[in-house]
């Protein structure tokens, strides 16, 4: 047993230091430094107490970037979740060729956010607007990412095409958990396809509901590289997301310790968010 946790030792404390020096620590830094008026560059700083947290309240610019973002993550969370679970109803059926539909779907995840940002940007300020021009549409001839009252869609819309492809995974695995002997009591009740699934299907995937609801939301709010791939922020400051306002402020804009003192507030209201989320929908699945 000795030489076993010795094994065990020498697996595990190397992976917790490096947890540690490249996650815990650069986190208690940030904290840190959101007491201070750090601008990232200096080699000295002040310490000035809340006033970086007080200010955050007062800046206008945040609160732009709260409305955004959440904006774009309610919006993608229900879409990618409706999508998905049609997705996965669709691929759980006896089809043929189904394995390779599900490859096909889940392909998006495999793709950096990067890259399929920056091909979703060449096609909206292209191919799209060539497509419009064609068909006489004025609306679909114009680069939505360069119209400050549409870009977010154009945000959303690739976002939801990469973020379906994990939650669709997770409800299929999810499908084929259900005994096949519910359905084939339903049939014999006569129930409806619609019947079976908001009677059987539905509630024996309210687990699988669940983490995908709060997984959604979470990469919503966190939304960052799809922002500097299709619009860098922009126009204006209209696509600017929490994470963006936080690392542009921060490394490029002289406000490390303003933008420490965001990121510890707005890491409160993610952690805030998703314990909401899980308190509601376990309360949902004991109900169902």
């Amino acid at each position: 047993m000795a030489k076993r946790r010795i094994a065990y030792y020498l697996m595990t404390i190397p992976a917790l230091l490096l947890f540690f020096a490249f996650h815990t620590f650069p986190a208690l830094q940030g904290i840190f430094y959101s007491f201070t008026n750090w601008d990232g560059f200096s080699d000295g700083y002040s310490f000035v107490g809340l006033k970086n947290f007080i200010n955050v309240f007062k800046d206008e610019n945040v609160y732009n970037a709260y409305f955004f973002t959440f904006k774009y993550a309610i919006a993608a969370t229900i879409l990618i979740n409706v999508i998905s679970l049609l997705i996965a109803l669709g691929l759980n059926a006896k089809i043929k060729a189904k394995n390779f539909f599900r490859s096909v779907y889940f392909l998006p995840n495999v793709l950096g956010v990067l890259i399929v940002g920056y091909i979703f940007n060449y096609l909206f300020s292209n191919a799209f607007t060539i497509w419009g021009e064609k068909l006489g549409s004025g609306f679909l001839s114009q680069n939505i990412l360069g119209n400050p009252d549409w870009a977010w869609v154009g945000i959303v819309i690739v976002g939801v095409w990469q973020g379906i492809a994990y939650n669709t995974i997770l409800y299929l695995a999810g499908l084929q958990t259900i005994p096949a002997d519910l359905y084939e009591a339903s049939s014999l009740d006569g129930a409806s396809k619609w019947r079976e699934f908001w009677s059987i299907t539905f509630p024996m995937l309210a687990p699988f509901f669940t983490i995908n609801m709060v997984l959604a939301m979470k990469g919503g709010l966190m939304i960052f590289d799809q922002i500097v791939a299709l619009t860098g922020g922009g126009p204006g400051r209209s696509t600017q997301s929490i994470a963006h306002l936080i690392y542009t402020g921060g490394f490029t804009g002289g406000e490390f310790a303003y933008q420490s003192a965001n990121a510890v507030i707005y890491f409160i209201v993610i952690v805030a968010i998703s314990l909401f989320q899980i308190k509601v929908l376990q309360r949902r699945e004991m109900d169902l």
